[in-house]
């Protein structure tokens, strides 16, 4: 099985806080990535798996809190290379990591880099308490 998140040039190389914050924000961008992201965090959290559908051979594994293209695709009513589109926004953030099962590919949040993305976010938005806030300093 072969597990893929970042593309390699952004493995190989580490980025910068501020890079990484950017892809957050282009990643968070869309309402639909929003959506996928929140599918995947409840399918982890219940441990729930992928739509299982026997009769096309995909191998989907009880419990593991993955989906497949197909049902992502049901869910947004959009075709394949749409929603590869936004997987792909989301791989290259970091947020989900892609796993392959022969021809299919399964989707799973990314708890830790999430987290480190979050907390990432906060530092480099926190404010020391000796800095004046916009709020300080606006007119009257």
């Amino acid at each position: 099985m072969e597990k893929r998140g970042l593309p390699a040039a952004q493995r190989d190389e580490p980025a910068t806080d501020a890079e990484r914050l950017v892809a957050l924000g282009r990643a968070l961008s869309d309402p639909i990535r929003v959506r996928m992201l929140a599918m995947l965090a409840e399918a982890a959290a219940s441990g729930r798996g992928c739509c299982d559908l026997p009769d096309f051979g995909v191998p989907a594994e009880e419990n593991d809190g993955s989906l497949c293209v197909c049902e992502l695709q049901e869910v947004f009513s959009m075709g394949q290379s749409k929603i590869s589109y936004h997987i792909r926004k989301l791989r290259e953030a970091g947020l989900i990591v892609e796993e392959k099962r022969g021809k299919w590919s399964f989707y799973t949040l990314d708890r830790e880099t999430v987290r480190d993305l979050l907390a990432d976010l906060e530092s480099h938005l926190r404010v020391s308490p000796d800095h004046p806030t916009d709020r300080e300093n606006a007119p009257v």
